[in-house]
């Protein structure tokens, strides 16, 4: 059993120091951080000063070092999301970012601004949902990797056995990591999406659990990071265990989805869909064997669905990953490309089946891993799927969800919840909670990501396709478009921050934040703008004559078009790029 971490906090606050006191049954432990120092001790309740402001708190996210100093970030609100075997999990819904020092008056007016910028990136983070953790269960590991682990890794804390890919307050904890004796005030924080339900089929009564864990290296947003890093991390890796608890007994089965896994890359300039671009230079082979040997390693066999358009733009990517696959001629991998908009164009979604028979016999050995109700491990997973699309988003999420129920299925009839011969899609009540828990999903993996919820959710909530979905998807794609050119690189450079790709120095002499952006940036926009409400205004209000009307409208029509199409052409200039780490540009 890990260590606990402290699941009951109250923070007292003196202008020279911060005290953390554990509230649970016997503790007497008081994390101190000095406000001056920042030196981390462990005390107990009696040296806590009367005086101190005192507050509830539900944990401690970590600290981060900006421009004014260092900062607490502790979680304030919290909401249970259900009990995961006895252990009650809960969402972060609300957090404080405390500033160690008392006053501002050190920093200049530029330090000033550029402090309450790095403020602002850190809270857009904080406000992303999404944010998990339990004081008594490991979240980041799978029931097959808990089961299969030592006595000793089994009595270390939550913070020292967690899996690091899925730490996302891994970074902002790093002064607590280096003190074993305040791990308990040390919470691990999953980022993604977690739901529980209590499920009933035959009059049998079920718990049924859903996690996806996204990955914290190469994390992003849609198009500043894409493909993989020199290390072999991939861009938008997520982790999803589907759970089942019946009568003791436990069964789990795990996907991943992550972007193709070469260099490569997809820029935003203005168009709808900038063009991918692999690099020339880089080696390939090197990164993506690095990619997948750690899949093994951890997974097993991978079976890859590549999911992305075979013409058009796309086209060189499948091709590419295929290549790869064929290449490194490992007996651990198959792969499979399934063109999925050819495949369902005009709304086919049926012809889905042609995947899922497929992969069914490769599923078959893959299996799923299930344990007694005596604890006794009766099945191991093989191996995953790995599915991917351009985003790992949408058409990704579609397949998982098929893929999932297939595997639950087969789950549940061995549980014998399910009778011989029934189908789970013939259970109306369960399915109808099964499909708004993989859309669901789905709109949190898009929104982490994208900015936007998911598009397509409409098959995976009542599987079929629909005009308003198609609708939906529409809107959902505008919203994105203009998040992608104009509000992502803010968020990227929010992440990069959060995560500890970029630290704060604040004796540098400039500031990443200060780069001037390039006139045209606002200027050409802005010229626009007003030509177009000019070319309205002159609608509106017409002129003398007819011809003066046209005249003036044909003026200012030809000057919003021509500045769009310089626009168009200059694309690069005018979106939001990222400032406080280089994103590779591929040639």
């Amino acid at each position: 059993m890990a260590t606990a971490a402290y699941e009951q906090l109250k923070l007292h606050m003196t202008p020279e120091k911060f005290y953390v006191e554990a509230c649970d049954d016997g503790a007497d432990d008081v994390l101190t951080i000095d406000r001056v120092s920042t030196e981390v001790t462990l005390a107990v309740k009696k040296d806590v000063p009367p005086s101190a402001v005192t507050r509830p708190i539900f944990g401690i996210l970590g600290t981060i070092h900006l421009v004014a100093g260092n900062y607490l970030i502790v979680i304030t609100k919290k909401t249970k999301v259900g009990e995961f075997f006895n252990h009650v999990i809960w969402k972060a819904t609300d957090f404080d970012v405390l500033s160690y020092k008392k006053t501002m008056l050190h920093l200049t007016d530029i330090q000033l601004q550029d402090n309450k910028t790095f403020l602002a990136m850190l809270n857009h983070v904080l406000n992303v949902d999404g944010f998990y953790f339990s004081t008594t269960y490991d979240l980041t590991h799978t029931l097959q990797r808990l089961s299969n682990t030592s006595p000793e890794f089994q009595e270390m804390s939550l913070l020292e056995r967690a899996d690091q890919r899925f730490v996302w307050n891994g970074h902002l904890l790093r002064e607590l990591s280096a003190q074993p004796e305040v791990h308990r005030f040390a919470l691990p924080v999953l980022h993604g999406f977690i739901t529980m339900h209590s499920c009933s089929i035959n009059g049998k009564y079920f718990d049924w659990i859903l996690i996806s864990r996204r990955s914290c290296f190469r994390a992003g947003v849609r198009y500043y990071v894409r493909g993989i890093d020199s290390e072999g991390h991939a861009a938008n890796f997520v982790e999803t265990e589907q759970i089942v608890h019946y009568n003791g007994s436990k069964a789990s089965f795990v996907q991943t989805r992550g972007s193709i896994p070469v260099f490569w890359s997809q820029r935003p300039n203005l168009k709808y869909k900038p063009l991918p671009q692999i690099s020339k230079a880089a080696n390939h082979m090197d990164g993506f064997q690095r990619h997948f040997d750690s899949q093994v390693i951890i997974y097993g066999k991978q079976v890859i669905i590549n999911l992305i358009n075979q013409k058009g733009s796309e086209k060189p990517l499948e091709q590419t990953f295929a290549t790869m696959v064929s290449s490194l001629g490992s007996g651990m991998m198959r792969y499979i490309a399934f063109d999925f908009h050819k495949e369902c164009k005009n709304m086919r979604w049926d012809r889905l089946s042609i995947l899922l028979d497929q992969v069914a016999e490769m599923q078959d050995e893959l299996s799923y891993f299930l344990v007694d109700s005596a604890g006794q491990v009766v099945a191991n997973q093989e191996g995953v799927f790995r599915s991917n699309c351009m985003d790992c988003l949408d058409r990704t999420n579609v397949i998982q969800s098929l893929l999932a129920r297939r595997s639950l299925q087969a789950q549940l009839q061995r549980l014998g919840v399910l009778h011989v011969g029934q189908k789970l899609e013939e259970q109306d009540e369960f399915e109808k909670i099964y499909k708004n828990a993989w859309a669901d999903n789905a709109n949190a993996c898009a929104k982490q990501y994208a900015g936007t919820g998911a598009l397509k959710t409409d098959f995976t909530r009542t599987g079929k396709r629909t005009h308003l979905g198609l609708i939906m998807d529409g809107w959902n794609s505008m919203i994105r478009y203009y998040k992608n050119n104009f509000s992502d690189g803010f968020r990227q450079d929010s992440i990069d921050l959060f995560l500890g790709n970029y630290s704060v120095d604040e004796l540098e002499s400039h500031s990443p934040l200060s780069v001037p952006r390039d006139w045209k940036f606002l200027a050409l926009p802005i010229i626009m703008v007003v030509a177009f409400s000019m070319c309205i205004i002159c609608l509106l209000m017409a002129g003398d004559t007819w011809t003066e009307t046209l005249a003036y409208v044909l003026f200012w029509g030809v000057a919003s078009i021509g500045t769009f199409f310089i626009i168009l052409y200059n694309g690069k200039d005018f979106v939001d790029a990222p400032r406080l780490v280089q994103k590779e540009k591929i040639d």
